[in-house]
């Protein structure tokens, strides 16, 4: 038998590292690869979008909901009484596989009531409407806008008088990535 070449280490052969740490495998839908791994070598540069994770609902936390409103004028009589157990993920969560979490980077949408590090609840499976506030990627950059649609196409909106409302032009790559369904603001 002669001796084969073929197998074995060689030098310089097999995947290289891109990263000074252990890699984990991740599972997501053939039809969103490609997506992803776009989205992953986009150099990141003061974009208005920071940090996407899909949301996992994989524990369940009730907490009590009183059943008087709470009143924002003159205040009325106290009544401690508690009405049900509200979970926050069937709350704010309708399609867990194509809800993703992201955070603002801007104050482009001030006006909105949303401020820098404020956590979008983002759901990719509702068609945007006239007046959504939508996550979009223009030129392979995310913002978060309101989208208005009138008799010449539809364009983005800003809700701070110091930025641009975005106005798409022909050739350029522009999607609607989600729809901001909710908004979870901490005050302290």
């Amino acid at each position: 038998m002669s001796e084969s070449n073929l197998g074995g280490k060689r030098a310089g052969a097999g995947r290289k590292p891109n990263y000074n740490e252990a890699t984990k495998v991740v599972r997501i839908p053939e039809s969103r690869v490609i997506e992803i791994k776009d989205y992953l070598k986009t150099p990141k540069k003061g974009n208005e979008i920071d940090d996407i994770r899909q949301f996992n609902p994989v524990t369940k936390l009730e907490i009590p909901m009183v059943i008087e409103r709470v009143q924002a004028g003159f205040p009325s009589p106290a009544q401690d009484y508690i009405d049900k157990k509200l979970d926050l993920n069937e709350f704010l969560i309708h399609n867990e596989n194509a809800t993703f979490i992201v955070r603002a980077n801007s104050l482009s949408m001030l006006n909105a009531g949303i401020d820098i590090n404020d956590a979008l609840v983002v759901d990719r499976s509702l068609e945007a409407q006239h007046r959504d506030i939508v996550i979009a990627c223009i030129d392979n950059e995310f913002t978060v806008k309101r989208l208005i649609v009138d008799v010449k196409g539809c364009w983005l909106k800003a809700e701070n008088e110091g930025y641009d409302d975005i106005h798409p032009v022909d050739g350029q790559d522009f999607e609607i990535w989600g729809v901001v369904t909710n908004v979870i603001k901490k005050f302290r």
